[in-house]
């Protein structure tokens, strides 16, 4: 049997459950809700109410764009610039001294001693080394697939021998020797120092000085040059040092390539494989293209300008000296990086350390930071 007070207070209990609202939320399960969401969906989730806003931006997670690398004309004082907060970091890396830098990744450079033949990967913040067998490189261009902690890192190398062969090269670390294979092309494939070369999905592709797109798998062991027509340049592309304003990247599993012509948006193509053509690109949905000589790099949900942009690095290699960053499908530019007449590189803080890492590397008085 109830008596009247228990029923009142379960009335009175009921009553307040219905008054509630999902603003009501406790702030540790509205934290863990939102915190698993996707950045579009989070900034939804922010315009509910000024409590669910305050909780969506305490959780928002903003891609890192990637940092500017000075690489000196002399000494080892090495130079990081963030974008993001706009600041300078120094190091001194004497283990560069007489290195090409010939691609960099998740934090990585992969470095070339001619001296040596010595070839190496090298992490500037933890100062880790993993060497690679000796391999004399003359002009080809390198890339690496992931970090080489991994147990899936494949370096790869392709050069020139023959207008119809080209000689691809690759190793992993652990390795005792490099493995060199020369293939034939069916199509037209002239490889140079310009190539762009990309990982994707398991395969490496490499975009030729002429807008051929060759791809290798790593696993088989096979090249093939897909029957891919080049992507349309722009009319006033052909001009001097033309082959220095393209560029490939890819984002989320597509192939981008990049022709950037000076005082001129940019033009962007994305392959689409089932119908073997590359399309244009009509809006890049929030996506920013790093676009530099050595490797390129793209990211989503870029804090500010940066997004929906296409941003061409300085680098003497490229003659793409101080161009601004350029809005796509606008005129309007705006600068995310400074001026420089060092030659520069793009590097990929984002997955090279945690800020906590850089904090301890610059306190343990190997470099210093600078507005």
């Amino acid at each position: 049997m109830v008596n009247g007070d228990e029923r009142t207070a379960s009335e009175d209990g009921k009553g307040r459950l219905e008054l509630q609202t999902w603003s009501d939320l406790p702030l540790e399960l509205l934290e863990l809700i939102l915190c698993n969401l996707t950045f579009e969906d989070n900034v939804r989730a922010s315009v509910v109410c000024k409590r669910w806003h305050k909780v969506a931006i305490s959780v928002r997670v903003m891609n890192q764009s990637p940092w500017l690398m000075y690489i000196p004309k002399s000494g080892c004082l090495y130079e990081f610039y963030d974008p993001s907060e706009r600041k300078i970091h120094s190091l001194e890396l004497p283990e560069l001294r007489g290195c090409r830098v010939c691609y960099t990744k998740q934090g990585w450079l992969l470095l070339y001693r001619r001296r040596n033949h010595l070839v190496f990967f090298f992490n500037p913040f933890t100062r880790e080394t993993i060497n690679l067998p000796s391999y004399e490189l003359a002009y080809e261009i390198m890339a690496f697939s992931c970090a080489p902690t991994s147990t899936n890192c494949v370096v790869f190398s392709i050069k020139h021998v023959h207008p119809t062969v080209v000689a691809i090269s690759t190793c992993h670390p652990g390795a005792s020797e490099w493995t060199i294979i020369n293939h034939r092309n069916r199509l037209p494939f002239v490889s140079s120092i310009w190539d762009k070369p990309v990982f994707c999905g398991g395969l490496f592709y490499c975009l030729s000085l002429t807008g051929w797109l060759g791809v290798y798998d790593p696993g088989r062991r096979y090249w093939k040059v897909l029957a891919v027509p080049p992507p349309r340049c722009p009319e006033n592309f052909f001009v001097k040092n033309w082959w220095k304003g393209k560029f490939m990247t890819e984002h989320n599993g597509d192939l981008l390539v990049v022709y950037t012509s000076q005082n001129k948006n940019p033009m962007i193509y994305k392959l689409y494989r089932s119908e073997l053509a590359w399309k244009e690109m009509e809006s890049l949905r929030g996506v920013t293209i790093f676009s530099s000589f050595l490797s390129s790099l793209s990211g989503a949900n870029l804090p500010g300008i940066m997004r929906n942009n296409t941003i061409p690095v300085n680098s003497s290699m490229t003659g793409e000296s101080n161009l601004p960053l350029r809005t796509y499908g606008s005129s309007h530019p705006a600068m995310p990086y400074p001026l420089s007449e060092r030659s520069d590189l793009l590097y990929d803080v984002h997955s090279g350390l945690s800020l906590g890492d850089f904090g301890a590397c610059i306190n343990g008085g190997v470099g210093s930071s600078t507005q």
